[in-house]
């Protein structure tokens, strides 16, 4: 299977199975295009007669002895290997939870997929209580894996952070009897931030996410405080300290992440106001909401969605290598080492090799699953787990969808997020188509700014 674009002034062949990408003049593109997959062992009458005009016989044969040799060589038109992996898929143990330590907020996001914190559900905060448990649900669920990872979400957990640090203080007072190594993260809307909160997350957590939105304008029309007013002139100043500070200490990962909506299609800009505000690692995503909301995306809002990621690649090349350069996750890929299989097949690991856990210790598959009627997976307390469910989270792969098993992306996005696919296509083995498109065309341009970049 291959994958034919134009962008930029690029012609860009993926070859899907082998990873391989390719750029190609005009006339192996276009010849490529002519003769299909697979390339035929020798060249079409027919391809003279389209082509001839144009350019020499010789041309044309050389362009096609060059692709029939990458087809031979298993860089174009590969077989797929992969299916055979599919059939493997067996359940894994637990490496990762997200920790939901406060069912509640001091935001009032409008497009807030966690009901503003209460998950379809009543605010509450996480006890310590809970907090040991999970812990310990990790260490037993986890079996022999070393590296574990904790994610401590919300809601917002600052409202919480007394019993965050004790979560942290007992799982590190397991890690050498248990042979376990734990990997702490936070997400923030930043209000409650100060000098000693930003210590301990700078020296605690090896990464942070910064929900900010970007612009001000922007932020503060849908990310608003409980009385209604705007968030971004408290929350800019705390975060560009907790960054500065984080330069120098321990771990160095963090996100500005945003969401865009309807209302700013023009999201570059908001890109770009975060890194000019001094952030160099940057996520902006699209909204994933019911399309009957008036900030929702939906079909008719593609084409100026494209353009703009379009435009954003072409920044990006402008600055790459000056000090105005910065990471957009979206357009992050690695091209030279790739996934594993099992990644490639299977994507996050919701619901097998990662959990959530809510305020009172139920377990759900991921932070997204949470309050949605019949996926809950178990309890900590009593350490169960929906063995059955596991299962099914384990088989879902791209094979085992029938709308990814032929599309070219397919080995990038493993089938994308089971949450949207359930809520907003009823399975989670049918994929959301609008995630899908927008999917793609971050591909396309992430792919397009490696060949730019190399």
């Amino acid at each position: 299977m291959i994958h034919q674009y134009r962008l930029n002034g690029y012609n860009i062949v993926l070859d899907v199975n082998s990873g391989a990408v390719h750029l190609m003049d005009d006339l192996s593109f276009d010849l490529l295009d002519m003769l299909g997959d697979p390339i035929p062992e020798s060249c079409p009458g027919e391809v003279f007669d389209r082509f001839t005009p144009q350019y020499a016989r010789e041309e044309v044969e050389d362009a096609f002895r060059e692709l029939l040799a990458l087809q031979k060589a298993d860089q174009l038109c590969s077989s797929d290997d992969y299916d055979q992996f599919a059939k493997l898929m067996t359940p894994s143990p637990v490496k990762a939870m997200c920790l939901h330590i406060a069912h509640d907020c001091n935001l009032r996001c409008k497009y807030c997929f966690a009901d503003t914190g209460e998950y379809m559900g009543h605010r509450e905060l996480m006890s310590l209580e809970v907090g040991k448990a999970a812990i310990d649900y990790l260490i037993k669920h986890s079996c022999g894996r070393h590296n574990l990872e904790v994610d401590f979400f919300g809601g917002e957990p600052l409202m919480n952070f007394e019993v965050v640090k004790e979560i942290v203080r007992y799982a590190r007072s397991l890690e050498q009897e248990h042979n376990k190594l734990f990997r702490f993260t936070i997400t923030t809307n930043g209000l409650l931030l100060d000098d000693d909160k930003i210590d301990f997350i700078n020296r605690e957590m090896s990464n942070v996410v910064l929900s900010i939105d970007g612009r001000r304008e922007v932020n503060d029309r849908v990310r608003v405080r409980v009385d209604g007013r705007g968030s971004y002139d408290s929350i800019l100043p705390k975060f560009q300290k907790l960054v500065e500070k984080r330069r120098n200490g321990p771990y160095d990962q963090y996100y500005a992440r945003g969401t865009f909506t309807k209302y700013n299609k023009d999201f570059a800009e908001d890109v770009l106001h975060l890194s000019d505000m001094g952030f160099d690692q940057v996520s902006v995503e699209p909204v994933v909401t019911d399309p009957a909301e008036p900030y929702a995306l939906t079909g008719e809002d593609l084409p100026e969605v494209f353009a703009e990621y379009e435009r954003l690649a072409k920044i990006m090349i402008e600055r790459h290598g000056t000090p105005q350069d910065f990471n957009f996750f979206h357009f992050m890929l690695d091209l030279d080492q790739g996934p594993c299989a099992i990644k490639r097949l299977r994507g996050c690991g919701c619901g097998n090799e990662y959990v959530a856990i809510t305020p009172s210790g139920d377990v759900y598959p991921c932070h997204q699953f949470v309050g949605h009627d019949g996926w809950k997976m178990g309890n900590v307390f009593d350490q169960s787990l929906d063995f059955d469910l596991k299962c099914k989270f384990a088989a879902a792969t791209v094979y085992g969808k029938p709308e990814c098993k032929n599309c070219w992306a397919k080995f990038y996005c493993s089938g994308g997020c089971n949450a949207n696919s359930m809520q907003y296509s009823g399975d989670i083995l049918k994929p959301y188509k609008l995630s899908c498109e927008l999917e793609k065309k971050r591909l396309e341009c992430a792919i397009m700014i490696k060949a730019a970049t190399l």
